[in-house]
């Protein structure tokens, strides 16, 4: 069981411009939810019992599309630079002065609940507190492209948020900041005005997203879970000339019958892509009543599984197909099955997997009076805690 913490404030930063990433990164998706709602549902969870939020004036929208659902936070304006923006977020804040305040910036989104507690534990002999991390590579100083020397780099650290501050400690040190000068973090405010700032032990994953490709490495950090999913479908057969089976038609004496396509292949892979994701099945999503899928094409279907995994910052692994049935013969078609599964699900060619059998002559299937079809999907998640 997570022992409380004491009551604390916090302050998320979220009204930068993302000048060095092309646009506003707090908004955009990691891991299946917006860059802000991480850190918004990490301080919420650890206990924030007053959460500010601070955004551009013309970013309103955005943040209650992004952390919809959740309660405990609100909203207020930022200023022209970030120390203004904080210290609007220090004015919307209620309550009494003498709690711990987190100021965070929403661009560090993988804040651990291990962060939270250790900076607002070194507060009980310290003015101020922040995580940070040693600086472990060589450092150099160059003109140009020559070095020139180097720097020592025992005393150094690599300073991350939440950093922590008693509310009144850090909005008195905020007056008394030179109003000519631009401070880099709040732990440099409360130094200058004669605080004690306290380093506590960063987290490698608390990175800040500050180019496009730190998306790629934060996506690597969050912790993931493998789930495999299982559809079955079948469909009797009829009058026909063609059947369409994992999105190839084949030309044939017969076709299936089904309100759609009646691609059996297509239908199990989607039932088993829904079924790994714990997301019910095909006929929830398109209900063999509704008449705008009749005679639909099974790849919508397929695809709108997909989009929903993505939605969810999944993704597919691999995926394994049986057809069963006495005829069509399925070999000659294999591959064009394969490329059109791998096409459709954005997948290499060796992740995908047809495979066809009979029943030995047992069976609807074996008697011919229908085609049934078996799938397999892996797929990777988020971890929720």
């Amino acid at each position: 069981m997570t022992t409380p913490l004491p009551r604390f404030a916090a302050i998320v930063v979220a009204a930068g411009s993302g000048s060095r990433f092309g646009g506003p990164k707090q908004w955009r998706d990691l891991g299946g939810k917006p860059v802000i709602r991480w850190s918004v549902e990490a301080l919420i969870e650890a206990g924030a019992e007053d959460l500010v939020v601070v955004v551009a004036g013309d970013a309103e929208a955005e943040a209650q599309a992004a952390l919809g659902g959740l309660s405990g936070w609100r909203l207020t304006l930022g200023g022209s630079t970030r120390a203004a923006s904080v210290q609007n977020g220090l004015a919307a804040l209620k309550g009494p002065t003498d709690r711990p305040v987190l100021i965070h910036d929403a661009a560090r989104p993988l804040l651990d609940r291990s962060v939270i507690d250790r900076v607002i534990a070194a507060l009980a002999d310290a003015d101020g507190a922040l995580p940070a991390l040693p600086v472990a590579d060589s450092l150099r100083r160059a003109d140009g492209d020559i070095v020139t020397g180097e720097v020592e780099r025992g005393d150094l650290w690599r300073a991350q948020t939440p950093q922590a501050f008693r509310h009144d400690k850090i909005t008195s040190a905020y007056a008394a900041w030179p109003a000519d000068e631009v401070a880099t973090d709040e732990a440099t405010v409360v130094q200058r005005a004669g605080g004690r700032v306290r380093i506590v032990s960063g987290d490698s994953r608390l990175m800040k997203l500050t180019y496009p490709e730190d998306f790629a490495m934060a996506e690597a950090y969050i912790p993931r879970q493998i789930r495999v999913g299982q559809g079955f479908d079948a469909h009797r057969w009829g009058p026909g000339n063609a059947v369409w089976l994992c999105g190839v038609e084949i030309s044939h004496d017969q076709t299936l019958i089904g309100h759609s396509d009646a691609d059996a292949g297509l239908h199990a892979l989607t039932d088993a892509i829904l079924g790994a994701m714990g997301d019910g099945d095909i006929g929830d999503h398109f209900p063999p009543t509704d008449p705008q899928w009749k005679g639909a094409s099974s790849d919508l279907f397929l695809i709108h599984a997909v989009e929903r995994l993505s939605a969810r910052g999944g993704r597919l692994v691999n995926v394994d197909v049986t057809l069963i049935c006495e005829r069509p013969k399925v070999k000659p078609h294999r591959q064009a099955m394969r490329e059109r599964l791998a096409e459709l699900l954005a997948l290499p060619l060796d992740a995908v997997s047809v495979k066809a059998t009979t029943t030995e002559a047992m069976g609807f299937t074996g008697r011919g009076e229908g085609l049934a079809a078996q799938a397999l999907a892996t797929i990777e998640l988020p971890a929720r805690s």
